[in-house]
């Protein structure tokens, strides 16, 4: 079944300025969803990244696919590499880890994957979850993700969820998120405040959801001797503490001297780093990505070789529609060893490029959905709304940093500033 026509839609959706070691959030988050038209009348959707940078790989390889057979998936990753070829991309805002050429095909092969995924799927009248081995679970339990933010954007009216920037606000957010989704797990993102706020804003979390698994993710905002005693104080509380200090190096030093599992988006981010960071004993458990570890398949051949080694397993998330969190929702279906529930930013947005319905959180959760494909589909007044919200704020790439610096004019990141 080959493809006739694909098309890169950019869009942006309403962010909320939402703090962490880089900055703030700006006013829109960018995505990029793709669409591909294929023989017999079948569709696939992707979505991935929305800033220039990305759009501009992906368009690179877009007149390459064009009669492609959407079954042939190693075909599709050589036709992303032989026009790649060298190109790496940068990690704009600092939270994902570095980029290379791998990582930068990855993510772009992983974008087409998905829409291939999709349209088999259609194709065969079969869920992605069905493509990929079949479901381990009917229903793939999510995290609260909590932040830090600001109670408004510069110059706009104060948003829903008001100021969050003391432990009794904190709780107060999560008492909200919590109701609304019934989530049964707690993340902070941390490395806004000097650690001894945000220990106290873990404990009053742990008193607030007694038996709610918490974690707790500075981005690196520590120095190791920092990070294992924030580590010490939290031991009887946190489920585990992800990236608090930089590198594989000094994520080993930590672990070392820590009974708290360590987690990482940041040191582990590609195949490369596996090997090291095992070897060192520098995590206990491995955040996958599909959107950059090269697709729904490739997250399942990181999972086997996660079990194989006894790491963990859970999900990275970034703002996100729902295309994504579809993908996300089948691939942690079908992957038998995901030991700790998923993150998402889904409760932070308010937009959507889907049809309404298809995704719904109960207890936390997310039931797998029983149509053909992702079981999502595209809502074209939604799809038009959002590409002009990109057309307008003219957001090219996401910029923690110097957006924040509108509200602290002197700011630096704070990246092992403790």
């Amino acid at each position: 079944m080959r493809i006739t026509d694909i098309t890169l839609t950019p869009v942006a959706f309403a962010d909320p300025p939402l703090l962490n070691v880089m900055g703030v959030h700006e006013p829109f988050a960018l995505r990029g969803i793709l669409r591909m038209r294929c023989e017999d009348g079948v569709a696939g959707l992707g979505e991935s990244y929305g800033d220039r940078a990305f759009l501009d790989q992906v368009r690179r390889v877009l007149p390459r696919l064009v009669g492609h057979d959407v079954f042939d998936l190693p075909g599709l990753r050589r036709l992303v590499v032989e026009e790649l070829g060298g190109s790496v991309l940068t990690d704009e805002h600092g939270l994902i880890g570095g980029y290379s050429m791998r990582k930068t095909v990855a993510s772009v092969y992983a974008l087409f994957e998905v829409a291939c995924l999709d349209a088999q799927g259609h194709a065969v009248g079969r869920p992605v979850a069905d493509l990929l081995g079949g479901r381990a679970r009917d229903a793939v339990e999510f995290s609260a993700y909590l932040f830090y933010k600001y109670g408004a954007h510069r110059g706009a009216p104060e948003d829903s969820w008001g100021p969050v920037l003391t432990p009794e606000a904190l709780v107060d957010s999560a008492r909200q998120m919590v109701g609304e989704y019934g989530f049964r797990s707690l993340k902070l993102k941390g490395g806004v405040f000097e650690p001894d706020q945000e220990i106290e804003a873990i404990h009053a979390l742990a008193g607030a959801f007694p038996g709610h698994p918490l974690r707790l993710d500075p981005n690196a905002a520590w120095t190791p001797e920092t990070a294992v005693r924030v580590a010490g104080e939290l031991q009887e509380v946190l489920e585990y503490l992800e990236d608090p200090t930089p590198g594989i190096g000094g994520m080993a030093q930590v672990a070392a001297r820590t009974p708290v599992p360590l987690a990482t988006n940041m040191c582990v981010v590609d195949l490369g780093n596996v090997e090291p960071a095992f070897r060192a004993r520098a995590i206990g458990v491995l955040l996958s990505d599909h959107h950059f570890w090269g697709g729904l398949r490739a997250t399942q051949a990181l999972s086997v070789t996660c079990e194989s080694f006894g790491i963990g397993l859970s999900m990275h998330s970034n703002s996100h529609l729902g295309i994504s969190l579809a993908a996300m929702v089948h691939v942690a279906a079908a992957t038998p060893h995901l030991t700790y529930a998923c993150d998402t930013h889904w409760p932070w947005k308010t937009e959507d490029v889907i049809v309404p319905g298809a995704l719904e959180f109960r207890e936390g959760a997310v039931a797998v959905p029983d149509g053909p494909g992702l079981g999502v589909e595209i809502d074209e007044d939604a799809l038009a709304r959002l590409h002009e919200n990109y057309r307008r704020c003219g957001l090219t790439k996401r910029d923690d940093t110097m957006y924040m610096r509108q509200y602290v004019e002197d700011f630096i990141p704070h990246t092992a500033r403790w």
